[in-house]
């Protein structure tokens, strides 16, 4: 049976965009994990956006960066960033494993791994 070559596109279309969209993981935190885990420590990893970060979380809620600073928050069951005069942005924040995913609208926007303190000395 001859299967119309347009379908199959589609087909094979839908299949690659599911495979390729980042699976938000099982554990998400609330607002008190959260601020556990990365209050006084710094996260290193890449947002799909900008690409690689390292910032070193302030329990006063200030981020300190490789030449620049900002603040965060925690609101609800979210991390709120904000970086001069940019708007705001908030994640919702889950954990896998070792590493923490930055997720945004149900997609995972971004990963990074928690290292205790402040190792690159911001």
């Amino acid at each position: 049976m001859n299967r119309c070559p347009t379908l199959d596109g589609l087909l094979a279309m839908i299949a690659a965009s599911v495979l390729a969209a980042p699976a938000v993981a099982a554990d998400t935190l609330n607002g008190a994990q959260i601020q556990q885990i990365v209050a006084g420590n710094t996260v290193q990893g890449s947002m799909e956006g900008t690409g690689a970060y390292a910032e070193f979380y302030q329990k006063d809620g200030t981020i300190k960066g490789e030449g620049y600073v900002g603040a965060w928050t925690i609101e609800g069951d979210t991390m709120c960033f904000q970086y001069g005069s940019d708007p705001k942005t908030c994640f919702a924040v889950a954990k896998d494993g070792n590493a923490i995913q930055w997720i945004k609208d149900g997609k995972v926007e971004g990963t990074g791994a928690v290292a205790p303190g402040n190792p690159n000395n911001y």
